[in-house]
């Protein structure tokens, strides 16, 4: 053994001692639980530490080790946990460097310290391997910020380091929801022996890289951005290259306010449907006019918002008959927030038709989302006729009515009415929309062109 390495060694006991010594005036140390990895009782889990010296370490152990509470797979993570110390005992550790009294928390945890010092002499020392790394996935393609739909796709490109054999990328794209690229039937991404990755994506406001492992099974959509945790291993979020871009759209005026007509793919009711900009116009007397009609052998439909949002207040439709739009035909009037998937998009809803079932009796609702949530939706019959829909939306409540004819007056005969004063959105961003589209259905698809007429819309503050 040479002289510099019994410099180092010494070195190295020294440094063991003065670390030993911090760890002894020390109530507790902070570590980052960072995932679940194994459910054998009671729990595993992955910590990270960052020593005095800004190096990581990286501990496997049993969740009790590092908190009082429980953990599985689908806890929130990273999560804070501490090693508490208990008591001051002396250990005598025999190794080449033949520390003695080296302090130590409880038996575990002191082991645990040890394996760390180890470490840190013979990272520096003797030039060992580092601990193990942590996971990272990054960009290096981004794709234009760009109001998502099929029509258009780019590359998003990527290299992850840390990644185990078997594990996989899979992208999510922003545009309204997060949707999984670049299709919901083709969702895992392969790593390449380089570390980098590439797929086609659709475009969105902003994008999301996950290494997941096998098991993992990736929705179509989520209201809000992916999180680290269970099989999720890492995730990176980026806003979209440039300026956002938003899909060209076709202008409308009625009853005194501005709407944007869609003039693009979108996906809704289990299809997706076309929309055309000329399926939306105004006749001589103001009247809406909402169709939807054959265009290169697909359904083309109708869907317009308003270029402004209003915010609490009273919403008023009034509507011609509905009862003769084929059962998969849905004219929706609702408020929506395509930047608020944490509050469920804010949408409140007013709609009418058969959800693609010939048979249903129901054929009008109020909702909200999410509307699986029992009580979230308060359905009706509506007969044939004219009606005026309004609904009362304040924080806290909103209350939906339905009366017969063309007048917002008291004393009109009261079709339905409903108040949810239960998971109720505040007020945002949100603009209020028309659509008349068509949802999947087997047993009853469309079978003509279908039309609707609104008479008015009115806003009260």
């Amino acid at each position: 053994m040479d002289s510099s390495f019994r410099v180092r060694r010494k070195s190295g006991r020294l440094e063991a001692q003065a670390i030993c010594d911090s760890f002894r005036h020390m109530q507790n140390v902070s570590v980052q639980i960072i995932r679940f990895v194994d459910s054998s009782f009671p729990g595993w889990v992955e910590c990270e530490l960052i020593d005095a010296d800004g190096k990581r370490h990286v501990i496997r152990d049993k969740v009790p080790i590092f908190m009082t509470g429980t953990l599985d797979a689908k806890s929130l993570y990273p999560a804070a946990g501490n090693m508490q110390k208990d008591g001051q005992e002396q250990t005598q550790h025999a190794t080449d460097f033949r520390w003695s009294h080296v302090c130590c928390y409880r038996k575990r945890i002191g082991i645990i310290f040890t394996l760390i010092i180890f470490l840190n002499i013979l990272q520096s020392g003797c030039g060992s391997p580092k601990s193990p790394q942590i996971p990272i996935i990054e960009f290096t393609k981004i794709p234009p910020a760009a109001q998502g739909g099929r029509e258009r796709v780019d590359t998003v490109s990527g290299r992850v380091k840390g990644a185990r054999p078997g594990q996989k990328v899979v992208v999510y794209a922003r545009s309204g929801p997060w949707w999984v690229q670049p299709w919901p039937d083709k969702p895992f991404i392969s790593i390449r022996a380089d570390s980098t990755w590439s797929t086609e994506t659709h475009l969105g406001f902003e994008y999301a890289a996950m290494l997941v492992d096998p098991n993992y099974r990736p929705p179509p959509t989520m209201d809000v951005a992916p999180t680290q945790g269970g099989s999720v291993l890492a995730v990176t979020v980026v806003k979209g290259e440039g300026a956002p871009q938003l899909a060209p759209v076709k202008s409308l005026s009625f009853s005194g306010y501005d709407w944007k007509v869609r003039t693009i793919a979108g996906d809704r009711g289990g299809l997706n449907n076309l929309y055309d900009g000329d399926n939306a116009w105004t006749d001589a007397n103001g009247a809406l006019h909402l169709r939807i009609n054959k265009k290169n052998g697909k359904w083309a439909c109708a869907e317009l918002e308003l270029t402004r949002s209003l915010g609490y207040g009273t919403y008023v439709v009034v509507v011609r008959d509905i009862t003769h739009l084929d059962p998969a035909v849905v004219l929706s009037m609702n408020t929506f927030d395509e930047w608020a998937g944490d509050q469920h998009y804010r949408e409140l809803d007013l709609e009418f038709g058969r959800w693609g079932d010939a048979k249903r009796t129901n054929n009008a609702q109020y909702g909200l989302q999410p509307f699986f949530v029992p009580g979230n939706v308060a359905a009706f019959v509506l007969p044939k006729g004219t009606f005026t829909h309004s609904l009362r939306w304040e924080s806290g409540r909103a209350s939906f009515k339905t009366v017969r004819g063309s007048s917002t007056q008291p004393g009109g005969p009261v079709v339905s009415e409903h108040v949810f004063a239960s998971g109720i959105p505040s007020a945002g961003r949100e603009t209020f929309q028309i659509l008349l589209y068509v949802v999947a259905s087997e047993n009853s698809p469309v079978q003509k062109e279908n039309e609707v007429v609104l008479e008015k819309f009115e806003y009260l503050p």
